[in-house]
């Protein structure tokens, strides 16, 4: 992935995207997210995912577990060019997985759910969080994908 931005093209160049970001991932690139966008990608691990947002690192030895990503929002890649961006980086990787557990910790599995989908809805926009899968937002936060399934179902009705 050399030094250069990667900004994610059609979708039809999707699943070779998708394969770029996992090959760096495996050789333990260190990446980060345009800080400058609405984007960010979901990091699919053998027992659960992880959503890392604009301006979090990702890869080197954080993620070396994971077995495939899903890009969201128009996402773009960097690699941090200075000791600095590095570390600011790392920063704001803990920040967003610091959000997941605040999210995780809650007991309800309902609400769990409905905090995951209105903070996707948030981030970025109502198309955005529903073109996750009911799996996808289950693994972020420890719900059975039926429990999701509900929460968005009463969340239409609303």
């Amino acid at each position: 992935m050399s030094n250069h931005l990667l900004d994610q093209n059609t979708s039809s160049q999707n699943q070779q995207y998708i394969n770029e970001i996992l090959r760096s991932l495996q050789a333990k690139e260190l990446l980060v997210i345009n800080p400058r966008r609405k984007n960010g990608v979901i990091l699919y691990k053998p027992y659960h995912a992880e959503f890392a947002g604009p301006g979090a690192a990702i890869g080197a030895n954080f993620d070396q577990d994971v077995v495939d990503v899903f890009p969201v929002g128009k996402l773009s890649l960097t690699t941090p060019k200075t000791c600095q961006e590095r570390i600011n980086s790392y920063l704001i990787r803990r920040q967003w997985v610091k959000l997941a557990k605040q999210i995780s910790d809650n007991a309800i599995p309902q609400q769990r759910a409905q905090v995951i989908l209105n903070q996707f809805e948030h981030w970025f926009d109502f198309e955005t969080a529903m073109s996750l899968s009911d799996e996808t937002f289950a693994l972020l936060v420890g719900v059975l994908p039926q429990t999701m399934k509900k929460v968005r179902t009463q969340s239409e009705l609303l």
